[in-house]
């Protein structure tokens, strides 16, 4: 039996879960997954400019970890940006800094609002 993943701190409720690229229908997408704690190494390390070392313990996991996690979301990232396919942010194991734990969204909380058709 695997190891359970550690659930990784978020500090931040994404208000957009779906970005797609303009001039293409949505039945016609392919779509990257992005889980909700790659979007936040991307958003610490990228955006709000921290050290990975910081940033890992931030989030409440080891270096290694964060790199791993980093590397996973820039490839998904550039893989829908080069290839035009729409990025879904959803699910993962994380839990909001400072509240109880929460293991992804639900399909009709976020995903309902956020989406066009």
């Amino acid at each position: 039996m695997p190891r359970p993943r550690i659930c990784r701190r978020v500090g931040f409720r994404p208000g957009v879960t779906y970005y797609k690229p303009a001039g293409i229908r949505m039945a016609e997408l392919e779509e990257s997954i992005l889980r909700v704690e790659e979007l936040e190494a991307v958003r610490l390390k990228d955006l709000e400019g921290m050290e990975q070392e910081e940033a890992a313990k931030k989030m409440g996991i080891s270096q290694p970890t964060f790199h791993r996690l980093l590397l996973s979301s820039r490839r998904k990232i550039a893989d829908a940006l080069v290839n035009g396919k729409a990025i879904r942010v959803e699910g993962g194991s994380y839990r909001f800094a400072g509240c109880g734990r929460r293991r992804g969204w639900g399909a009709s909380s976020l995903r309902q609002s956020n989406i066009r058709r």
